[in-house]
């Protein structure tokens, strides 16, 4: 694995913040593999029978094994010290963002005022936020992606770089943009035709998997969307300090100002899961308005195990415990058939795992998909 990488508005840390978050690092690396991984154990021998004793019927799908694991003990202990980990988690990162936060905002604010930037940053301070993003701290995270506490803030967005790299235990590449590299060769591989002009990339947050198509496709030009302006903010901002060209803009991918047949390639980067269904088929809706004649839309997102009920039991805590409610739901859906729902030839509509460029296993529970990253692809009739 490559070392990981910074760049101009990286926010710094402390001796003390920077010894916490190995620690919080280190510890999630535990829980999610060994604690979490003996949970298939737990099930078997204990919970999934007296879960089907008391119930009166067998395990059906993913809430029941949720059901029986909550019921299990060592359920119980997997459950709390995922939940706690991960409030800890940004309550270790949170503080050292805020202590500098008046210079993070300093550093963005002369990026988007400088005559030599590359980009382009709007923002929309009318947008409505769609419910399913207002409602609740999405993944726990204290005021969610959204909130501003001061004037141009980047909170969010500076947070959110360095917490993915503590989140994800540092498997996602050096920029932490494993999704954007992994879709983007796949898309080259498997589209050789497909020659963009313009790209969208859909829910950007703050851009690490946006940037990697500024060099897999030079040639195009980069638009990335997103709802939470501290996210965009402070991704214009790191996208030129990285030397990258991409166009920022406060919108809701449900329904776009852009043009119709506007880009060539419209992506998604684990967005879905924080939607809900309505939102979902406008989304996929909006991808076959915004494609060109032979335009391709891709959408990674959370592995639904569809196969084993233990499987999915994961996607279900994290629907249930983690602020991610969605994650039941979509784990029930057929994507395809939502891509021809919208108007994509049901030929060429279908699910995919697509290797991971840096090829991260992640977790235990997740053996069979390891490396793979789960995505739903169409392409629109030329």
């Amino acid at each position: 694995m490559p070392e990981f990488q910074t760049h101009a508005m990286y926010p710094d840390a402390t001796h003390d913040e920077q010894s916490r978050q190995n620690f919080i690092r280190t510890a999630r690396r535990h829980v999610l593999g060994t604690v979490l991984g003996g949970a298939g154990q737990a099930y078997k021998a204990r919970a999934r029978g007296a879960f089907e004793k008391a119930a009166g019927k067998q395990v059906r799908g993913p809430i029941d094994v949720l059901k029986a694991m909550d019921a299990d003990p060592y359920g119980q202990m997997t459950g709390s010290l995922v939940r706690t980990t991960q409030e800890m988690l940004y309550d270790t990162v949170g503080p050292s963002i805020a202590r500098q936060l008046p210079e993070l905002v300093a550093r963005s604010n002369a990026y988007a005022q400088s005559n030599r930037k590359r980009g382009s940053l709007m923002l929309d301070p009318n947008l409505a936020l769609p419910r399913y993003h207002a409602a609740a701290d999405i993944h726990c995270k204290p005021g969610a992606y959204h909130s501003e506490i001061v004037p141009d803030d980047v909170l969010a967005g500076a947070e959110y770089d360095r917490t993915i790299n503590v989140f994800y235990m540092g498997s996602m590449g050096p920029w932490n943009d494993d999704m954007g590299m992994s879709l983007g060769h796949w898309i080259k591989k498997n589209y050789p035709d497909l020659k963009p002009k313009r790209i969208l990339d859909m829910g950007c947050t703050i851009g690490h998997s946006t940037l990697p198509y500024c060099d897999l496709f030079p040639d195009a030009e980069i638009h990335a969307i997103d709802v939470a302006g501290p996210c965009l903010r402070y991704g214009h901002a790191r996208a030129e300090a990285m030397g990258k060209t991409v166009h920022f803009a406060q919108m809701n991918a449900e329904k776009t100002p852009f043009p119709d047949g506007h880009f060539d390639l419209v992506l998604s980067h684990i967005m879905l899961h924080e939607t809900a269904l309505s939102a979902l088929k406008a989304i996929f809706r909006e991808s076959h308005r915004l494609l060109a004649p032979g335009g391709v839309t891709a959408h990674v997102d959370a592995r639904p195990f569809k196969d084993d009920p233990f499987d999915g039991y994961f996607n279900e805590w994290l629907a249930h415990y983690n602020n991610e409610p969605f994650m039941h739901t979509l784990a029930k859906l057929d994507l395809a058939d939502i891509a021809a729902e919208a108007g994509f030839p049901r030929k060429a509509a279908f699910e995919t795992r697509i290797p991971s460029w840096f090829n991260p296993p992640m977790g235990t529970l997740m053996a069979k998909e390891a490396g793979t990253w789960f995505t739903a692809v169409a392409r629109k009739a030329g």
